[in-house]
């Protein structure tokens, strides 16, 4: 699916990373939906804070400092490159049964 934008009197092509999901099919990965919406957030949740310790990782140790930047970065658009949405490579991921989770008992 490709969806067109006109954005700044330019017209610009974004390719929609997500397609329509069967509910039938998530249900096969999990009887409630609910579950299979929290697991997919949470997944999501992970790989964009993966990015951002990659991203801390890459930068200068002096830089930053206890998680916080003390410079805002200039970067070049022309340099910019387009990683797929988190909740693309989650969702993706959990149709696929590449997902393991489990739920823990809580005592009383």
């Amino acid at each position: 699916m490709r969806l067109w934008i006109l954005y700044n009197m330019k017209m610009r092509e974004y390719i929609m990373g997500l397609k329509p999901l069967s509910i039938q099919k998530m249900e096969d990965r999990t009887d409630d939906v609910y579950e299979a919406v929290v697991v997919m957030s949470k997944r999501a949740k992970q790989v964009l804070n993966n990015r951002v310790m990659e991203k801390m990782m890459d930068a200068a140790i002096e830089d930053v400092e206890m998680g916080v930047y003390d410079k805002v970065v200039d970067e070049n658009p022309e340099d910019y490159v387009e990683a797929e949405k988190a909740t693309t490579i989650a969702v993706n991921e959990f149709m696929d049964g590449k997902l393991e989770w489990g739920q823990t008992e809580v005592e009383s």
